[in-house]
C-alpha cells in the first residue's frame, strides 16, 4: 500500500493511493499519518477499508504533503556509500556515522527548498528513508528490525556543507535548516518491498542527472541499521531514518555546482514493486 497526505500545509489529510490510482480518504481511520497510527495497527485497518470499499475517493487531493505527519526524530546516516565516501574524501567508515536531523526540516515532497541566509555551498541528496512502526529497543537480529520497518519512502537530505564541514561542531547545523527534508510523495509498505537493497535512487538538478544509484551499494544495509541504532537510541513508530546518499552530490563534482535560487531539483526512487514516486522542488532563497 501506498499511504500519503494531501491539502495544503497544516491542514494536511490522510490518505491511501488505491490499485485503480485513485486517491481515498482515510479520515474515517486516523487524523493522521504518523506514530499513533502506526502503532494503532492502522496500516491493517486501512487495508481492510479499502478492501471493503470503505474509503470515499478524493476528487482533487491538490498538494501533497510530507508522507508523514511530523516525525518524532529523523535519524541519519553519513557516508553510507562506497562512492560517496570515495568522492568526498573520506575513509570507508567501520561502523555508521550517525546524526540528527531537526524534525522540523520535514516538508512536501514538491514544496519549496530555501537556501539559508549567509548560505554558499547548499548541497542535494536523493536517499531511502525508513519508516519506522513498532518500537525497537536493542533488536537482537535482521529478522527483529525487519518487523520493525512500517515502509520506505524517498527523502531528499538536503545539506549546507559550509555549515555542516567548516563551522566547527557537529553535522547536525548544515542539516538543519528550515524545509531541508523533503519527504515523500508517499510511503510504500515494508510488504511491497521485496529487498530493500535492490532500489534505484537518481536526482536532477535543472534536468542533468547528478546522481544514479543503487541501495546495493551501501555499506551497511538497512536491516542493519535498524539493527544498529536500536542499541544506541529507542526507535518509536513513527520516526523516520535517512540511510545515506550515493555519489554524485554537488560537494564531489567538479567546479561544485551547489544549489542556486531558481533551481529545479527532481528525486525519484524505484526498484521490484514499483516507484516510490517522484519529488520536485524549486529552489528559493530564505
Amino acid at each position: 500500500m501506498k499511504f500519503l497526505r494531501v491539502g495544503a500545509p497544516g491542514l494536511e489529510r490522510p490518505a491511501v493511493l488505491g490499485p485503480d490510482g485513485a486517491v481515498h480518504d482515510l479520515s474515517s481511520i486516523t487524523a493522521d499519518l504518523d506514530g499513533a497510527f502506526l502503532a494503532g495497527d492502522g496500516i491493517a485497518r486501512a487495508r481492510a477499508a479499502l478492501a471493503a470499499g470503505g474509503l470515499p475517493p478524493i476528487a482533487e487531493p491538490g498538494r501533497i504533503g510530507a508522507a508523514l505527519a511530523r516525525p518524532g526524530k529523523v535519524v541519519c546516516v553519513g557516508l553510507n556509500y562506497l562512492d560517496h565516501a570515495a568522492e568526498t574524501g573520506a575513509e570507508v567508515p567501520a561502523e555508521p556515522i550517525v546524526f540528527m536531523k531537526d524534525p522540523g526540516t520535514v516538508i512536501g515532497p514538491d514544496d519549496e527548498v530555501l537556501i539559508p541566509r549567509d548560505s554558499h555551498k547548499t548541497d542535494w541528496e536523493v536517499e531511502l528513508a525508513v519508516v519506522i512502526g513498532a518500537r525497537a529497543r536493542y533488536l537482537e537480529s535482521d529478522a527483529e528490525a525487519e518487523a520493525c520497518i512500517a515502509g520506505y519512502t524517498i527523502s531528499n537530505d538536503v545539506s549546507e556543507r559550509e555549515f555542516q564541514l567548516e563551522r566547527g561542531g557537529q553535522w547536525d547545523k548544515g542539516k538543519s535548516c528550515e524545509t531541508f527534508n523533503p519527504l515523500g510523495p508517499w510511503f510504500v509498505t515494508a510488504d511491497e518491498v521485496a529487498d530493500p537493497q535492490a532500489l534505484d535512487l537518481r536526482l536532477w538538478v535543472n534536468g542533468v542527472i547528478r546522481q544514479d544509484g543503487s541501495t546495493a551499494k551501501m555499506i551497511f544495509g538497512v536491516r542493519h541499521l535498524v539493527r544498529y541504532l536500536s542499541r544506541f537510541m529507542v526507535l518509536e513508530p513513527g520516526d523516520v531514518i535517512n540511510t545515506g546518499t550515493p555519489a554524485g552530490v554537488a560537494l564531489g563534482l567538479p567546479g561544485t555546482p551547489y544549489l542556486r535560487a531558481g533551481d529545479v531539483v527532481e528525486v525519484e526512487i524505484s526498484g521490484p514493486g514499483g516507484s516510490f514516486g517522484r519529488q520536485r522542488q524549486r529552489i528559493g532563497q530564505a
